[in-house]
């Protein structure tokens, strides 16, 4: 089998539907784990609002969570180093009892 053969062979094709494509914005991540999986939840939260609702939960398994950490520690140093050091703001704290458990 020829290189370029292997390497199309080895491709993955991943589609984006429109829907997907505009994104669900979210400033509120919410992690909870099991021995088995990673549940992380995302929420847009209002100021003045007591009440906010889920946008979007992702489960993943720890070795994918793991994996999502490094590459997102990757991206993160690579805008800091385009575009200057990313501050990180004091935000109010999160009532602990707020949101959905991850149980499994």
């Amino acid at each position: 089998m020829a290189e370029q053969d292997k390497k199309q062979e080895n491709q993955l094709n991943i589609e984006l539907d429109e829907k997907i494509a505009e994104g669900t914005y979210a400033n509120l991540a919410i992690i909870n784990h099991s021995v088995s999986e990673f549940v992380v939840d995302f929420v847009n939260v209002m100021p003045g609002t007591p009440k906010a609702k889920v946008k979007s939960r992702i489960i993943v398994t720890p070795q994918h969570a793991k994996r999502l950490m490094k590459a997102l520690a990757e991206n993160v140093s690579r805008f800091e180093k385009a575009h200057g050091e990313i501050k990180d703001y004091e935000q109010p704290p999160i009532p602990m009892n707020f949101g959905p458990t991850g149980q499994a």
